[in-house]
């Protein structure tokens, strides 16, 4: 695929997506993710995807499971 975006975010979309995961929501909704793959110029899949990841690590830095239970963060 010639439109195939880089498996690595830029660090500008780095910096927009961890103002969105720190200081907006950990868990953005169908919208959100949209609006937030729209301002980065990410696909939503690779935006939920580095969502998923981001909140495993966040969960392991604060020593829950990586994979979030019936408790919302």
């Amino acid at each position: 695929m010639a439109t195939e975006q880089p498996a690595e975010p830029t660090e500008e979309q780095l910096e927009i997506l961890e103002h969105n995961f720190c200081k907006v929501d950990k868990h953005p909704d169908a919208t959100t993710l949209c609006l937030i793959a729209a301002e980065t110029g990410l696909s939503e899949e690779q935006t939920r995807k580095w969502f998923k990841q981001r909140l495993s690590e966040w969960r392991k830095s604060e020593g829950l499971p990586s994979e979030s239970g019936s408790v919302r963060d």
